[in-house]
């Protein structure tokens, strides 16, 4: 490739045995600083085109050439200030801010330090001196503080006593790391909560981005959920950065979102400790957000992997009457949850536990997903005794590895889609969000589940 005029890297060697390997990696990481580009490791391959064909490859890489990834890249930077962060539940997250260092090749001058337990562990002041990388080479964060470059002004973080956004009290519950801020008209609560409803695994409204959410909350135009479907196209256009067409083709996104699966329309709603996999049992286990907002803790935990603590948190969600305000308000303005379709016969997956690892091609792994629970399936997020299957697809990692070493079948992606195709054929199944099988939602007990019964 040289000879022929591309520019190739001027550092390549050819080596035998793994003492060769690891030296010459080594000596790549000490000098990676020299590259006029950014590099995060090295590739070794065989120079053999018999054993490349023996090796064969995988469906996204060769088996005949690896990467060996090196150590985050760190830097030496000052922490100016802690400043506390309010999330979507009212998490109150001390987010570290110091003079902008370039790390691999990015400037940063934000990471999280998670809470004040992390605070403590690293012992972090304010005004130290502190090494910083990219975990993952992405994602930055604080590792330690140069202790010895302390001058006495370095001072501690204190968790403010009333929410930096509203006001309100800030408190840590009993055995909980977090410290939480109590207000329930918190605009950045309100904000986070916006931009799960909005995104793609949940209401799915295209075009409805963060800093349009941060604006349409800013000026008081959307309060809580619901108004988002009470915006209208002059309200839109006028907003910065929002042309006519940007604002038509938002409010024809925000009609269409108007009716959603049960299991996105649960998680949307950003209850607390309830993500996709718990979101779709309670679907597939009460049908309709009707029977879900009248179910009892009781009841709640008869679902499986839900748990006293998810059980008070759901019912504390749909016991709260500023949330039954906020579904009505949608009721009527349009919105609607498809009810999960009433099975018929048995499911072919029962009682498997089935986990998916690696990149799949065939399908999207929230498809894979979607489609396994349909059929009875558990699909779990780690590999265990109780773990029935294992799916590998690309670059499939330690779960498979593990899976093995438990005597647990491994399969391709695709035996998974033979997998599906067999059970849709045995017509087994039928999910049908038109169903008329659930009988009339009106007939559900309670008074919020009259105030929900167009769901």
């Amino acid at each position: 490739l040289g000879e022929w005029g591309f520019r190739t890297a001027h550092k390549r060697e050819r080596v035998t045995g793994a003492a060769k390997i690891a030296a010459y990696c080594e000596g790549i990481d000490n000098g990676r600083g020299e590259f006029p580009f950014e590099i995060d490791g090295c590739v070794i391959k065989t120079d053999s085109l018999e054993l490349q064909r023996r090796l064969g490859e995988k469906s996204r890489s060769p088996r005949w050439a690896v990467a060996y990834k090196f150590k985050p890249m760190q830097a030496e930077t000052r922490l100016l200030d802690i400043l506390p962060s309010v999330g979507r539940t009212g998490t109150v997250t001390p987010v570290a801010t110091f003079d902008p260092v370039s790390v691999g090749g990015v400037t940063v001058a934000h990471a999280t330090l998670h809470n004040m337990d992390e605070i403590e562990r690293k012992g972090v002041l304010i005004g130290d001196t502190v090494i910083i990388q990219r975990a993952g080479d992405v994602i930055p964060q604080v590792v330690r503080p140069l202790t010895d470059k302390r001058d006495g002004t370095e001072r501690a973080f204190v968790m403010p006593e009333n929410c930096p956004e509203c006001g309100a009290r800030v408190v840590r519950d009993p055995g909980e790391v977090a410290y939480r801020c109590e207000g329930l008209d918190c605009p950045a609560q309100i904000k986070g909560r916006l931009k799960q409803f909005v995104s793609r695994r949940a209401m799915d409204i295209d075009g409805l981005g963060l800093k349009l959410i941060d604006q349409l909350v800013d000026k008081g135009l959307v309060k809580d959920m619901a108004d988002i479907f009470r915006l209208d196209h002059a309200q839109l256009a006028g907003l910065e950065r929002m042309a006519d067409k940007s604002a038509e083709n938002l409010v024809a996104a925000i009609e269409a979102a108007k009716v959603r699966p049960l299991a996105r329309f649960i998680f949307a709603l950003g209850i607390r400790h309830v993500g996709e996999a718990t979101a779709a049992a309670l679907a597939l286990h009460f049908i309709t957000l009707e029977a879900v907002g009248d179910a009892s803790q009781e009841e709640l935990i008869e679902v499986e992997d839900v748990g006293p603590e998810v059980a008070a948190s759901v019912s504390a969600f749909f016991s709260d009457e500023a949330n039954i305000a906020s579904l009505q308000k949608m009721i009527e303005q349009g919105v609607s949850a498809e009810a999960v379709a009433a099975q018929t016969g048995a499911r072919p997956l029962e009682g498997q536990t089935i986990v998916l690892t690696g990149k799949l091609e065939t399908l999207s792994r929230e498809e894979a997903k979607a489609r396994l629970i349909r059929l009875g399936a558990k699909v779990a997020a780690s590999v265990s005794k109780k773990t029935s299957l294992v799916v590998a697809g690309a670059d499939a990692g330690s779960k498979a590895t593990k899976a093995a070493q438990l005597g647990i079948e491994v399969v391709g992606e695709d035996v998974l889609v033979k997998l599906l195709a067999q059970t849709l054929d045995q017509g087994s199944i039928e999910v049908d969000a038109t169903s008329e099988e659930e009988g009339d939602p009106s007939e559900a007990t309670g008074d919020r589940a009259g105030q929900l019964k167009l769901f």
